[in-house]
């Protein structure tokens, strides 16, 4: 078995109150779920208007596919994002289970 983990910092330099940070950030994860099938959740940078931080999981027990899916998840949220937000860092870590 094979996951994946990303965290994706986001800058959101429009937003000027946390109501429309979260606007972007919810959309977002509702988006990830329904589209790729992915969990997905806010988990960092609560606090901060102008930033936030998503962290999505992909669990398959090929790794072929869970790159595939990482890497979809990816351009999905640049796509998502496009013109609300952009991503300042993704940070990746895989592990394989026996």
């Amino acid at each position: 078995m094979i996951t994946i983990s990303l965290l994706v910092t986001l800058d959101i330099p429009h937003a000027s109150s946390l109501k429309e940070k979260r606007a972007v950030v919810r959309s977002l994860v509702e988006r990830l779920r329904a589209r790729l099938h992915v969990s997905a959740a806010e988990v960092g940078l609560l606090d901060r208007v102008q930033a936030g931080q998503v962290g999505v999981a992909i669990v398959s027990g090929d790794r072929a596919t869970a790159r595939s899916m990482a890497d979809e998840a990816r351009r999905f949220i640049e796509a998502e994002l496009l013109g609300r937000a952009d991503v300042r860092d993704v940070a990746i870590d895989e592990t394989e289970l026996d």
